[in-house]
């Protein structure tokens, strides 16, 4: 069986998260491995993970989404076919401090547990899900809920 390439790259643009890194590194490796059987594999995965802030947040959604406000996480990603590299889907995922401490401070819920929660959301949109539609939410969303389950956290949609 061809064994699926995934490589992830971290990049810091906030100074609230590098006390964080390490941890967030050892959750990302965890989750993309008990995830394996969703990626495809004839595709090689480059990810970047990008810990940023509110004002790269708003920015990003006013440049691609045409939205004006911050999100907790973005995901972009390009499918792209090289000769000589094969395939491979570039993605580049943005998590935004600001946004996810307002959130974790309100529900009173673990920044880790949330970040993962966010990964695993990011992860399935990289592998084909989206949830433009209720359907493919709910389909999403119990997804979300039997990796993070796996991982020993629990169902982020009882709060």
């Amino acid at each position: 069986m061809h064994m699926k390439k995934i490589k992830v790259d971290f990049f810091s643009e906030s100074k609230k998260w590098p006390r964080r890194i390490p941890r967030i590194k050892i959750i990302t490796k965890k989750t993309i491995n008990k995830m394996r059987s969703y990626f495809k594999n004839d595709y090689k995965f480059e990810l970047n993970i990008i810990l940023t802030n509110k004002s790269k947040m708003i920015k990003l959604n006013k440049i691609y989404k045409n939205k004006r406000s911050d999100t907790d996480v973005l995901t972009f990603f390009t499918k792209n076919t090289n000769k000589s590299l094969g395939k491979i889907i570039y993605c580049d995922i943005f998590f935004s401090i600001d946004t996810i401490e307002k959130f974790i401070h309100r529900n009173k819920i673990n920044i880790y547990n949330h970040y993962n929660h966010l990964l695993i959301h990011s992860l399935l949109h990289i592998n084909g899900y989206n949830h433009k539609k209720n359907l493919d939410f709910e389909k999403m969303k119990k997804e979300e809920i039997k990796i993070l389950g796996s991982l020993g956290i629990n169902d982020p949609y009882i709060i």
